[in-house]
């Protein structure tokens, strides 16, 4: 099920919101909780009930390592690291990240791992027929997260109820944002939640429906053009090579912060604060601001459970920017089982590694040049995130520098994405324009829009201040525009379903 389908709109969210407060008015407070946590569970399965029995057993196990690490932390001990049973601990924690990556390398990496075995070693060893379960990387470090934490004393003496709310609550579920028990367990043993509150429902839906229109209108026009210059073959011109990867740059973003805007809306219904994932990432005036802004939640796991524990800035400059090489390399795995990814997330690391430099210098940039290489950085790495193989990458980033393309006429080529200009206009326009270029307008008049909109107050901004007559009809036109646009479409997904 998609936030983005009539069924989770119109059906999903008016029952399971109705019938958990109306619970928690009878005061039934366990049995609201029971409903959202069923209804999470259905949200999931909907996609595919054969791994319902998957995500209960995670849920389970790590309940069970996360309790006996809470447990058994030395609370009285000065000297934690001599008590007794550290060792015991220690087991459990290993026990407990082990299994969680063994389940995730099974099921997301597996086939990665032997192609290239029989790529390399010319071994024949068969590939397994593995379908990825929803989710699976999400609520995997969610709960390693859970254990570390209660590895390190940090956690509760959590029920299973409230975990098992913590982990499948329907909001964060699918695609994040990645939460932490420090979150959100606070919010769901609170009182004050239980009741439905007009000023998160009324910010809830303003929100929802940002999300909404940037997903299913914005990120899906973008979609069409990406995936037509992504997905086909041959040589590529410059003007569709541009055209192509900005396309990707600004449906990705659109995309996946137009769910989490969704996820932040639908959780606000229930007086639940997600946390912020996006903060106008593309403002970013260097690529070390730009993961302050983009995929927070993902950013600060990367800092908190890998980085630092690898050492993060405590030792030698050099070995500081190891580590952060080998984080983002290990960041770009995570969002899939390819090389691609790999070479995305060493790109990003490389380029940490050389902002680091570069401030030792103290040689600052002028802002629009700043920003200017920033956002031509993500967007030149987008291409590698985006292209299935490395052929596929060098095809756009060769049609992005072949200037002589833009002088090639355009009559009886074969040009991604070209349309037909006709009369008056079409004359002006090619007298004046490269026909490359002309082709593409629609695109470009499209990106130029992108451009503006990521200039704007974000959908946090806008809610954040007062509410407003002009916000709440704003946001009701969007809502009604992306929801007659939903149901004409039929493969709309999100994108970081994938990962």
């Amino acid at each position: 099920m998609l936030f983005s389908t009539w069924q989770f709109i119109l059906i999903f969210i008016p029952i399971t919101w109705g019938l958990y407060f109306w619970l928690n008015h009878k005061r039934l407070i366990l049995a609201g909780k029971v409903v959202l946590v069923l209804a999470s569970l259905f949200f999931y399965a909907y996609w595919d009930v054969r791994y319902l029995p998957l995500i209960l057993i995670s849920i389970l196990f790590n309940f069970g390592i996360g309790t006996a690490l809470t447990r058994q932390y030395p609370k009285d001990s000065i000297l934690h690291k001599e008590s007794s049973g550290v060792h015991y601990r220690i087991l459990f924690l290993g026990l407990g990240i082990g299994a969680n990556l063994l389940l995730l390398g099974y099921y997301k990496y597996s086939h990665f791992f032997i192609s290239n075995l029989n790529t390399h070693f010319a071994t024949s060893y068969n590939l397994p027929s593995i379908i990825l379960p929803l989710a699976i990387s999400f609520f995997t470090f969610t709960q390693i997260v859970y254990l570390v934490d209660s590895y390190r004393g940090q956690t509760g003496k959590y029920d299973l109820l409230n975990y098992s709310l913590f982990v499948t609550f329907f909001p964060h579920l699918i695609a994040g944002p990645i939460v932490q028990h420090q979150q959100i367990m606070p919010q769901f043993y609170s009182r004050w939640t239980l009741s439905w509150r007009a000023s998160n429902v009324l910010r809830g839906l303003l929100i929802f429906s940002i999300g909404f229109f940037k997903k299913v209108v914005i990120a899906d026009t973008f979609a069409i053009y990406s995936d037509a210059g992504f997905d086909g073959n041959g040589p590529i011109d410059f003007f569709t090579a541009w055209a192509t990867s900005l396309s990707y740059t600004f449906q990705l973003y659109f995309d996946f912060s137009g769910y989490c805007d969704m996820a932040i809306g639908a959780a606000l219904l229930f007086n639940i604060w997600l946390p912020i994932n996006f903060n106008s990432p593309y403002r970013a005036l260097s690529i070390q601001d730009f993961w302050r802004r983009w995929h927070i939640t993902l950013s600060h796991f990367l800092r908190d459970y890998l980085y630092i524990p690898m050492g993060g800035n405590r030792y030698s400059k050099y070995r500081t920017y190891v580590t952060l090489f080998i984080t983002f390399v290990l960041g770009g795995l995570w969002h899939g089982a390819s090389w691609m990814f790999v070479l995305w997330g060493a790109l990003h690391g490389l380029g940490l590694v050389i902002h680091r430099i570069w401030q030792q210098l103290h040689l600052p940039l002028p802002k629009p040049f700043a920003w200017l290489l920033t956002f031509a950085f993500v967007n030149l790495t987008w291409v590698f995130f985006r292209a299935k193989t490395g052929e596929d990458a060098l095809r756009i980033l060769h049609g992005m520098v072949d200037i002589q393309s833009i002088f090639q006429p355009l009559i009886g080529a074969k040009s991604i994405l070209s349309i037909s200009w006709s009369g008056w206009l079409g004359d002006v326009l090619l007298d004046l324009l490269p026909a490359s270029f002309v082709s593409q307008l629609p695109i470009y008049l499209a990106i130029t829009f992108g451009f503006i909109l990521i200039f704007q107050k974000n959908a946090l901004a806008i809610i954040q201040g007062r509410i407003t007559t002009g916000k709440v009809l704003i946001c009701a036109l969007l809502f009604s525009v992306a929801l007659l646009v939903s149901l004409t479409q039929t493969n709309s997904v999100f994108l970081y379903f994938n990962f």
